[in-house]
């Protein structure tokens, strides 16, 4: 093991501790503050997402978060003229879709906490929200694109749901985003799809509502072999298919593992597309940089990054600022789920200050008065889509490498996001 290799671990471990005993014993405010203002008693900000299981690279910066948002709530937050100390009971959901609403209903039943939050694709966000639902308890999430949040939980456009709120991007934005990214270079418009059995492949590849049609009016041709199943080992149908179709342009959604599962088969039978934009997989540098080589030039949705103009409604720090604290904090690269983390506790922070009274009615009443400006952009309800909707922006880039070997994922697509600047252009793979 290097010298930097060590560090590193070092680092992670100490974060890793810090976090976890915040999340044990809660961020508690301080004694002489408490005094002062009069003690409120504790506020309980449940959390959940997934720290292992292949979505483990969404949590991999969730101690560095932990360890801010301490910092952060260290003084309590003001609600009616009473101070209360803070304690976010954070919880693995393991990836999976049952672990997550085992320790959502735990959350809620047995610490009963005042406000639920979650974070990370539709295998942890819908069943946390939908044990908040079920239970009457104000809940935010993030990090899920909005369709398979909404209508994965069988959400009615023209009812909603009562109790749970969420903000982020839409297939609308993704497909907005690719498209732009594709036009940059010459391609045959023929692009292999690889959609998982799982709450995102579904809704990114429905025939209504995902991909198929708005890429069929922009005059692409989608080569769709069906759903596979998560964890596949064998993606051979699926390139042969891609080969004999003369696919220039490969996209999906899948996890890390599946991609790397899909990206070396597809190298060994000799599948050179010219681009690949697959979201979530490519979302982390350490995915890409798993690849070798062979993560050079790949392409996908950013949701934030270190070139955002945005700054934190809590910190005041900027993009450039938090990302480049974690890379201090644990010599590795930012990665896209800090910003969003960390806006999800901005949210929950300013709707519960706006609180008439730490109850339910009243924080989910602040919850739909939301109109904050966070470090991933401008969180909104009453204007999205749908009732229970913010829309934040999304753009698309590559992943290039820099010196000393390093990632970096430049910004080269910004439709419907001139606000976040452009760093390049398009390199073909080949």
């Amino acid at each position: 093991m290097t010298t930097m290799e060590t560090g590193q671990r070092a680092a992670d471990a100490r974060l890793t501790r810090r976090a976890a005993a915040a999340a044990a014993i809660g961020v508690l405010a301080a004694p002489s503050v408490l005094h002062a203002q009069g003690a409120g008693r504790p506020i309980k900000i449940g959390f959940v997402n997934p720290r292992t299981g292949p979505l483990a690279a969404f949590g991999e910066a969730d101690a560095f978060v932990q360890e801010g948002l301490a910092r952060a709530f260290s003084g309590g937050i003001r609600i009616a003229g009473r101070n209360h100390p803070v304690q976010i009971l954070a919880r693995d959901s393991q990836s999976s879709p049952s672990r997550a609403a085992e320790v959502a209903s735990e959350l809620i039943l047995r610490d009963k906490v005042d406000i639920l939050t979650a974070t990370s694709a539709p295998e942890t966000v819908n069943p946390v929200a939908d044990q908040a639902e079920v239970n009457e308890v104000p809940c935010l999430t993030t990090n899920c694109p909005w369709q398979p949040y909404f209508f994965g939980r069988r959400g009615d456009p023209a009812k909603g749901f009562d109790w749970t709120y969420h903000f982020f991007w839409g297939l609308e934005d993704v497909i907005a985003a690719f498209t732009d990214l594709w036009s940059k270079t010459e391609t045959n418009k023929v692009v292999g799809a690889l959609f998982p059995n799982d709450a995102d492949g579904n809704a990114w590849g429905d025939a209504r509502l995902g991909l198929p049609p708005a890429l069929a009016q922009k005059g692409y041709r989608l080569i769709d072999t069906g759903r596979y199943q998560p964890g596949s080992n064998d993606f051979s149908a699926q390139i042969a298919a891609f080969k004999a179709a003369g696919a220039q342009i490969v996209t999906g959604v899948m996890t890390p593992p599946d991609f790397a599962t899909f990206w070396t088969q597809a190298g060994q039978q000799d599948f050179r597309p010219r681009i690949a934009t697959i979201g979530k997989a490519l979302l982390f540098p350490s995915a890409v940089a798993s690849l070798g080589d062979r993560g050079q030039g790949l392409t996908t949705e950013i949701w934030w990054s270190p070139h955002h103009p945005f700054r934190s409604s809590l910190t005041n720090q900027s993009a450039a600022e938090i990302g480049a604290a974690y890379t201090q904090a644990t010599g590795k690269l930012w990665t896209q789920p800090i910003g969003y983390q960390h806006a999800l506790f901005e949210v929950a922070a300013d709707v519960l200050k706006r609180a008439t009274a730490l109850e339910p009615e009243a924080i989910v009443r602040a919850i739909r008065a939301t109109d904050l400006r966070t470090v991933a952009g401008p969180v909104k309800w009453g204007s999205g889509p749908v009732k229970n909707v913010a829309k934040t922006p999304l753009v698309a880039g590559q992943w290039r490498r820099v010196a000393g070997g390093a990632w970096d994922l430049v910004v080269l697509a910004n439709p419907g996001a001139a606000e976040i600047p452009v760093g390049g252009s398009l390199e073909p793979l080949g």
